[in-house]
């Protein structure tokens, strides 16, 4: 089963060399980290909080996620949890078999992984629908694939996103990664506020961040309640949080937040994004 891409040539460029030039624009960008980084192998990043809009918007913030990544080295396997904007699938979705399909190459999916992970859990679903046309997990694979298209990932999409949900999800992959003794990095594909003014944006996102930042997944859950933050995945990033702490994780680095708005110039209504790592 090959899974085709959904969003190449609109959230990222069709052809390879112009999604390579992209992925570099997008590392070199003013928003942007600001260089291409060297492959590293020290492995201390348990997990990290990436955007999934279009490049053009979200790339740069993305790429100071993918720079840490790079120069920290690539795990043996990514879990990429993110939410399902499409309602298609069930409740929590996964693939146990295949590969994915971008303009950079395939990815195989670990069949393995992602098998002992359902079991340990059993809120999760092998259901492909929901992967078919979700760009949320897709658009972080061509940021790994320029580095490297030696690895596997596990693909996981949330409609449900309530505290019990993620931290059975987050609980299942340490257990699962605990009994392969896979060495594993958690993506939490994520945006921020969605459609609101740059300044509204900023003061609500905060007090979301300053919750990720003492890696309090309920706390956050709380406040993205509260304070009615329109953040599409806010369970994949409390899944995360909850795994990345099982694995030893004892912080959480924002590397960048930016909106829609630093990219374009029209701050009038807004979508927020951020990069994080977990180690």
């Amino acid at each position: 089963m090959i899974r085709k891409p959904a969003v190449a040539g609109l959230f990222y460029e069709l052809d390879p060399d112009s999604l390579r030039k992209q992925i570099e624009w997008c590392f070199k960008h003013r928003l942007g980290p600001g260089s291409i980084p060297v492959m590293g192998s020290k492995r201390d990043i348990k997990g990290v909080i990436a955007p999934h809009a279009g490049y053009i918007y979200s790339g740069p913030v993305a790429a100071h996620t993918y720079h840490e990544i790079a120069e920290d080295g690539f795990p043996e396997t990514f879990i990429i949890l993110c939410p399902n904007h499409t309602g298609m699938g069930s409740g929590v979705s996964t693939m146990k078999e295949g590969s994915w399909e971008t303009p950079l190459g395939l990815t195989k999916i670990d069949a393995e992984f992602a098998d002992l992970m359902i079991k340990n859990a059993g809120i999760i679903d092998s259901n492909p629908d929901a992967h078919i046309k979700e760009h949320s997990a897709e658009v972080q694979l061509p940021f790994l694939q320029y580095f490297n298209t030696d690895f596997q990932f596990v693909p996981v999409t949330m409609w449900m996103q309530d505290i019990e949900t993620s931290t059975e999800i987050g609980n299942s992959i340490q257990k699962t990664a605990s009994e392969l003794g896979r060495d594993v990095v958690v993506i939490a594909s994520t945006d921020f506020t969605h459609y609101q003014p740059q300044d509204v944006a900023q003061t609500q996102d905060m007090q979301v961040i300053d919750a990720i930042k003492a890696m309090d997944e309920k706390l956050m859950i709380n406040r993205v309640a509260q304070l009615n933050v329109s953040m599409c995945g806010y369970g994949p990033v409390a899944a995360t949080m909850v795994t990345t702490k099982k694995m030893g994780a004892t912080s959480c680095e924002v590397l960048k937040y930016a909106t829609s708005g630093d990219a374009t110039g029209d701050k009038s209504s807004v979508v927020a994004y951020a990069s994080a790592v977990f180690r």
